[in-house]
């Protein structure tokens, strides 16, 4: 749940902060799952999901470019990774980690989600088909699109394939 916040919000703290509330927002909802509605990890991304939709919807004007200092905090948290890597294979995972970061906050909430949905979270078409509430062809359509303005934003931003 942590992941998904992050990834929609880009902001380490916030994301800490709406992850909570996703699991209070569960514990006091729990009643309301019905096993026969799907599985509960994707009840419970759809509890994430509405709860971010709610965050953007309060957030949209207060929104800003992220400063300096959140995008050092940002890299921090990156660059935990395996002692077997080197340091400057740990410095552009992370430089690329923080490209696609931004990339994906100027995806439209829609695709975004999408986009997280099934290439950061791993959820099938199914599943996000439940959690968006939305027709399967739907799914994969902005899932595309959002593939396609990532990939041309990340080409902006100098981020080459290789």
């Amino acid at each position: 749940m942590y992941n998904l916040c992050y990834r929609f919000t880009g902001k380490p703290h916030e994301a800490e902060d709406l992850t909570q509330e996703v699991f209070l927002r569960v514990y006091r909802t729990l009643a309301s799952y019905k096993a026969i509605h799907g599985g509960f990890t994707t009840w419970m991304t759809s509890v994430t999901r509405n709860l971010l939709i709610d965050h953007y919807r309060r957030t949209k004007k207060d929104r800003v470019t992220s400063s300096l200092d959140e995008e050092a905090t940002m890299a921090k948290l990156e660059e935990k990774a395996s002692a077997t890597r080197r340091p400057d294979q740990i410095a552009v995972a992370g430089e690329l980690s923080m490209q696609v970061q931004r990339a994906l906050g100027k995806l439209s909430p829609d695709l975004r989600e999408a986009v997280i949905l099934r290439d950061l979270q791993g959820l099938d078409y199914k599943e996000i088909q439940d959690v968006l509430e939305v027709p399967e062809g739907t799914v994969k359509s902005r899932i595309n699109r959002g593939r396609i303005e990532l990939a041309r934003l990340l080409e902006q931003m100098g981020v080459r394939r290789e």
